[in-house]
């Protein structure tokens, strides 16, 4: 095999494992690409070599192969011509692509390569690692293949974003290459979502030099740094038998086993995994950390794997604390310390009964009334098994469905918002700043209240024009974040029995599991009532902004992120006729991402138009829209006036200063729209296909990580 870059060390690492096992292969790294020097590469070459695969990680469409395939034909030729060739007879020569899509590459995917050249036909500008089952040139591959030795110790750690888990696993890699003989090596996978997502941390140690430069598959401890987690994803899936699994868990060891759903309670019994224990969250709280659970991870991770003796560990980690926090003062440090010795107090571990007792099964990733695309590809990629994904699920013309993060229900937040009804002003500031959409509020109808669950919360609307009127704050409990900026902002405190004044606001953060499956339902409910009437508020006021639906909601920003309320902000106000020209940052990253899209649409399929503009040129990305736009729309008015000049005053001078007479313009241009269907010249059917742009757009310009 002949290969450069990212590979090269996972199919070292594979030669050496087969040709130990007396198997004639090997490989050439190429080090410097070009100028690429025939006569090396012509004395790199063995004498026996009968059969060669080039992979190059990149595809050239319209090529007669890749970059390095071409390269090795055309040197081959000119060190036979030259009479140069260390071999009788010219090689067969097949060239492959892996590590597209960031694809991973490990010693399975390289084997595949070689087995393909031990058959009688080899497949040819084959790829690697992918299943194409519409070309069919992907290479098969055996998944349990592995040339990893029992004396690589190999963790994966699932950790929240912003949790400090990442940083807590560095600082592990430096303090056992620092403290023992091993080698260490860390790969850290992180969520586009950002903060608030889930980050996988894979961490080997050895005491030989480790040449594996792909994601760990057989782990013998898993770490799990956020409960909900275990209704999410399979992660013990990739758990040896006899391994370990540390849980940090709101329960304690007599009480967690029964609240695990079965299956997570079936692979630890089948595989015979120790298991333990820690109330991280609540000790991080009591220490005043929050949510950082890193340094009681990092050293229940130590005393549990016995990797440095119990004391030398404490130490190794009390010392890296030092130098990481020294700087920001010695509370921040005592801080941590504490955490460190709080850790070594309450780690348990679970006596693992010998069969699963569970009647709470894993809920389904996505709805099973979601759409096709959703339950087959959405799912998938949100259960990290993005790679299992054929090539004919993916649509052939490059679009994506809108609104698909109302069904990934990522059930991230701690604790959430509840709110008290009778407290509360009805202000709707914290509807107004939560970042990711997750709470609402409508004014309603009594008669909407029929057949809603018996913890549906209402209360007598307020204001002008409410009167008779119902009226709701509701949380999406599995869509927050936990940020708590709704409690921050809520202005309405609680009075005591004196008419004093408390520290309780109308919103308080409660913990979401026990609340999850009451306020879900209550969710669904909430959605299903009628939106709020547009004549009964001024959309131009904080409140009255927020009783219209956000056509931007439960995007993957980082939890309290500052950017997100106004954008949806924007979505609201105009969302139905928005054109977003958006520069690559953060605003690109959870606007634009996969495998779910925040942008959705209203009942009548109206929504954002978004593009990436992929430089810091928005400004002039989306000035070209508008320019675009304004000429559409200068167009549709002159041809409006000659197909139809009776009509076109009123069109053309309608009042679009309120949504109200945006919708009744509306209306008036489907009719329009359905008299130019029974028209055949041409100007009509021009003026049929822009006549939508007689409605005003609003153009914006986003910033990459501002406005």
């Amino acid at each position: 095999v002949i290969l450069m870059g990212s590979g090269a060390e996972t199919v070292h690492e594979l030669v050496d494992y087969l040709v130990a096992k007396g198997e004639s292969v090997g490989m050439i790294k190429v080090r410097l690409y070009r100028p690429f020097s025939v006569d090396a590469f012509a004395a790199a070459l063995p004498s026996t070599v009968k059969r060669i695969s080039v992979l190059d990680r990149t595809k050239e469409p319209g090529a007669v192969g890749e970059p390095l395939y071409t390269d090795v034909h055309a040197a081959l030729n000119e060190i036979i011509a030259a009479g140069k060739a260390p071999f009788e007879k010219m090689p067969e020569v097949y060239g492959g692509r892996y590590g597209l899509g960031s694809k991973e590459f490990n010693s399975a995917h390289a084997k595949s390569v070689f087995d393909n050249m031990k058959k009688a036909t080899p497949k040819n500008h084959f790829s690697v690692a992918i299943n194409d089952d519409v070309t069919h040139m992907s290479l098969e591959f055996d998944p349990s293949f592995s040339v990893t030795g029992d004396d690589v110790f190999q963790g994966m750690f699932y950790g929240l974003g912003a949790d400090g888990t990442v940083g807590a696993n560095k600082n592990s890699i430096k303090i056992i290459g620092d403290n023992t003989d091993f080698y260490a090596q860390g790969y850290f996978v992180y969520d586009s979502k950002k903060a608030g997502a889930v980050t996988v941390s894979h961490v080997r140690f050895g005491k030989n030099p480790i040449r594996s430069p792909y994601l760990i598959d057989r782990a013998n401890f898993v770490a799990c740094h956020n409960y909900t987690f275990l209704e999410k994803f399979d992660m013990l899936h990739n758990i040896v038998e006899g391994g370990t699994f540390l849980l940090a868990s709101p329960y304690n060891k007599d009480e967690v086993w029964d609240t695990l759903p079965v299956e997570v309670q079936e692979s630890i019994v089948s595989r015979k995994v120790k298991f333990y224990v820690i109330n991280a969250i609540d000790l991080a709280k009591k220490l005043g950390l929050g949510a950082r659970i890193n340094m009681i991870m990092q050293t229940a991770f130590f005393v549990i794997s016995g990797i440095l003796p119990k004391d030398k560990a404490v130490k190794a980690i009390k010392d890296a604390i030092r130098k990481t926090y020294g700087r920001k003062g010695e509370n921040i440090v005592k801080m941590n310390f504490d955490a460190v010795d709080a850790a070594l107090e309450h780690i348990e571990q679970v006596d693992v009964p010998v069969k699963a007792t569970s009647t709470k099964h894993m809920p389904p990733v996505v709805p099973d009334d979601a759409p096709e695309y959703v339950t087959t590809v959405v799912r998938k990629i949100i259960q990290n098994k993005g790679d299992e994904v054929p090539v004919s699920w993916m649509p052939d013309d490059g679009t994506f469905p809108l609104g698909t993060t109302q069904y990934e229900k990522r059930n991230i937040a701690v604790d959430i918002p509840v709110w008290d009804e009778e407290t509360c002003t009805q202000c709707g500031q914290c509807v107004l700043i939560c970042p990711h959409a997750a709470i609402r509020m409508k004014a309603y109808k009594p008669e909407d209240l029929n057949n809603s669950p018996s913890t549906f919360k209402h209360a007598d609307a307020r204001g002008k024009g409410f009167e008779g009127l119902k009226y709701t704050i509701q949380v999406a409990p599995e869509d927050c974040t936990g940020c708590s900026l709704c409690v921050y902002v809520c202005p309405a405190h609680k009075k005591d029995e004196q008419g004093n004044r408390t520290e309780e606001k109308a919103l308080k953060m409660q913990p979401q599991v026990p609340l999850r499956k009451q306020e879900r339902e209550n969710y669904d409910f909430f959605l299903k009532i009628p939106e709020t009437d547009l004549s009964l508020f001024n959309p131009a006021t904080i409140k009255g902004s927020q009783f219209i639906r956000p056509l931007f909601e439960y995007s993957g920003a980082c939890a309290g992120c500052g950017e997100t309320p106004y954008i949806k902000l924007v979505s609201q106000l105009f969302g139905d006729r928005l054109m977003v020209g958006n520069a690559t940052g953060c605003s690109s990253i959870y606007g634009g991402n996969l495998p779910t899209t925040p942008y959705c649409t209203r009942g009548d399929g109206r929504g954002p138009t978004w593009s990436n503009s992929l430089f810091e040129d928005n400004a002039e990305f989306a000035f070209g829209m508008r320019l675009t736009v304004d000429k559409l729309t200068e167009f549709a008015a002159e041809l409006l006036r000659e197909v139809f000049p009776d009509k076109a005053d009123a069109i053309l001078n309608a009042d679009q200063s309120t949504q109200l007479g945006i919708e009744s313009l509306r209306a008036e241009i489907e009719n329009l729209k359905d008299a130019l269907r029974g028209r055949s010249d041409d100007k009509s059917k021009q003026l049929l296909s822009i006549a939508d742009y007689l409605v005003r757009k609003s153009v914006w310009a986003f910033g990459g990580d501002g406005w």
